[in-house]
């Protein structure tokens, strides 16, 4: 395996670049943060958050039937047979607005909201991912998006009609050593001597859509500025055509799924960019990035809950239609708890990804910890969904689509959806990096208002400036944490027969609020690297929300009439409770010394025995490499 440690930022470079791009204000009230500081804030999300434009859900409507005539006649099985959209398909994508589904009307695009356009990306993930991908990465995360937040009038007025048009976009960030960790950042931007351009250098990878890209979104590195006596790396964003002298297409990459992903490796040799094409401004390139993922990612939690619908649709038809032993699989207790549960399940995924879009559209809302975990918690239930739904369908659902054509069966294709859903657990940041993610943001104000006492570097006047918090903040905020609405019987009577579990949920965010505070007074500055004892309580975190967002849904669907979602909503939190409880029970994992001292020497290579009588997959020089005569103290020094 190719080596590309040489050069690569320290921990603490990594860190403080990290740490300057992150939002480390909060413009907005967020369920998810109260949630974490033990706090149960249901107003903030209950009424459900409905959109009300009776214009743009006409339109919408216009839309999805367009859409969906499309793709009933689209040919996926022969899209992933020959790795390839045809230019007809893309052609009349464009002619619907497909590209343009967010554009305002005034640029020519559809003016949709992102409610319509999260939608129309889970109905075309229902049938072909590699379609999803080309739409949702050229308006999602590509241009348009980061003009719509960033740009000046002047860029909007020149790239946002042809956005519309259908004009697609990429968004290049990603690097051979640079992908979750942008200090290793090494494409560059140098201004020239004027300053009327600047000169772009370097090599992309995985970016999505550049292949096939008319417009690119690319992070630089620019000269590092000086910040209160530190150097400072800088990262901006520029718009390139992707037609200019010195912007090259090295590989297009071939993936297990999405086998028409237009992904490749881009090059930019001495590329001339015109210092107009700056979005936002210099140095903000990262920042943009994360704000502009923030919103981004919630095409994914949509995508998976449309995944979700089509997997339990062929699940459920298929338990009804194959009969064994004498009646269909779907009477057998061991389907039918599986199709309870994706049911449940799916209903759960919606309810958390519909949610999220509600409350980035209110505007006033921080959501960022909301958008983390509905990617990271709708990937990983939808992932379940797909391998019970392949499990259902057998052999069948092993077959190729075009395998079970041939011999005369109807070609459901469960294997590609199984290829192409699993890498929604990895890109817009893998579910390592969510969680993460979602526990630094969850600890963030432990963090402010303590950590200075308690960090070695901390000067005497910021020693004395944090206790001053503390004794303020703290006091009251613990106590509070022992009494709420979850022991008044009757609370949340509104909810009906979901009443209770929200009463227990109440009762669970101020014990996590407590788990997370304990913590850090155990831990220290060490809780940071402690990172299963976080993520326990992410994933608590995580499904008190799914369990929430599941029951303000099922609420007001039953207002409307449907009492149906009630019953899913009840399944869905009975088992989630289970693994809350579970997560709290082994909060501080007894077990995590001995996994992470174990793990410590298979990375030195001293279990590298168990290998034995294998041919295995890598060159045998690679794996040489991998074995280390020193043992690590690694397990020690990380004080495990």
């Amino acid at each position: 395996m190719s080596q590309h440690a040489a050069g690569l930022a320290t921990e603490k470079e990594a860190r403080d670049v990290a740490e300057a791009a992150r939002e480390s204000e909060w413009s907005g009230p967020s369920f998810v943060r109260e949630l974490f500081l033990g706090r149960f804030r249901l107003d903030l999300i209950h009424p459900h958050p409905v959109r009300d434009d009776p214009d743009e859900a006409l339109r919408a409507t216009v839309f999805f039937a367009k859409l969906r005539d499309f793709l009933v006649r689209c040919d996926s099985d022969m899209i992933d047979r020959t790795g390839n959209i045809p230019e007809s398909y893309v052609q009349e994508l464009r002619e619907m607005g497909a590209f343009g589904i967010k554009i305002p009307l005034e640029f020519g695009g559809l003016g949709l909201s992102y409610t319509s356009y999260t939608r129309a990306m889970a109905m075309v993930t229902s049938k072909d991912g590699s379609l999803t991908a080309l739409l949702s990465a050229s308006q999602s995360i590509g241009l348009p998006q980061p003009l719509k937040l960033f740009g000046t009038e002047e860029q909007k007025r020149r790239y946002l009609p042809r956005l519309a048009k259908g004009a697609i976009s990429a968004f290049a960030l990603t690097e051979v050593d640079a992908g979750s960790d942008p200090a290793n950042m090494r494409t560059s931007a140098t201004p020239s001597a004027d300053g009327t351009y600047w000169t772009l250098n370097g090599e992309k990878l995985w970016c999505t859509n550049g292949t096939r890209a008319e417009l690119l979104v690319v992070m630089a590195r620019t000269p590092e500025v000086v910040v209160d006596g530190k150097r400072r790396k800088q990262i901006t964003a520029f718009v390139v055509e992707a037609n200019a002298p010195g912007v090259e297409i090295v590989h297009r990459c071939h993936f297990m799924g999405l086998k028409a992903i237009e992904n490749g490796v881009l090059r930019f040799t001495d590329v001339r960019v015109p210092s107009e094409n700056i979005i936002w401004g210099e140095g903000k390139g990262l920042k943009l990035a994360l704000i502009t993922l923030n919103t981004g990612r919630l095409t994914l939690p949509a995508s998976c809950a449309g995944g979700g619908k089509a997997a339990l649709q062929v699940a459920r038809t298929w338990a009804r239609e194959r009969v064994q032993w004498g009646q269909p699989i779907g009477k057998h207790e061991a389907v039918a708890q599986k199709l309870a549960l994706m049911a449940a399940n799916t209903f759960a995924m919606e309810s958390v990804a519909e949610l999220a879009v509600a409350l980035a559209e209110r505007g006033k809302y921080d959501i960022r910890l909301e958008a983390a975990i509905a990617k990271m918690w709708n990937t990983e239930t939808g992932w379940r969904i797909v391998d019970d739904t392949l499990q259902i369908r057998g052999g069948r659902g092993y077959e190729t689509a075009d395998s079970l054509r041939a011999r005369g069966e109807l070609p459901i294709p469960v294997e590609r959806a199984m290829r192409d859903f699993r890498i929604n657990l990895i890109f817009e940041g893998s579910s390592e990096i969510m969680r993460l993610f979602i526990a630094r943001e969850a600890v963030d104000h432990h963090f402010k208002t303590a950590f200075a006492l308690v960090d070695r570097e901390s000067s005497g006047g910021e020693k004395m400036a944090a206790l001053g918090r503390v004794a303020k903040f703290y006091p009251g905020w613990y106590l509070a944490r022992w009494f709420g609405k979850g022991v008044v019987p009757g609370a949340y009577g509104e909810f009906g027969a979901l009443a209770g579990h929200l009463r227990w949920a109440e009762r669970k965010a101020r014990h996590l609020g407590r788990m997370l505070f304990h913590a850090m007074v155990r831990f220290g500055p060490k809780l940071e690297r402690r990172q299963m004892v976080l993520f326990r309580g992410v994933d608590i975190g995580a499904d008190l929300f799914a369990l929430t967002a599941a029951c303000v849904r099922a609420q007001m669907l039953a207002q409307q009439g449907n009492h149906d979602a009630v019953e899913l909503a009840d399944l869905f939190c009975r088992e989630a409770r289970q693994r809350i409880d579970q997560n709290f029970r082994r909060f501080y994992g007894k077990n995590d010394g001995a996994i992470y001292r174990v793990s410590a020497r298979v990375l030195a290579g001293e279990h590298a025995w168990l290998e034995e009588g294998i041919v295995g997959m890598l060159e045998p020089t690679a794996v040489e490499h991998a074995v280390d005569p020193v043992p690590t103290r690694a397990a020690e020094a990380a004080g495990v």
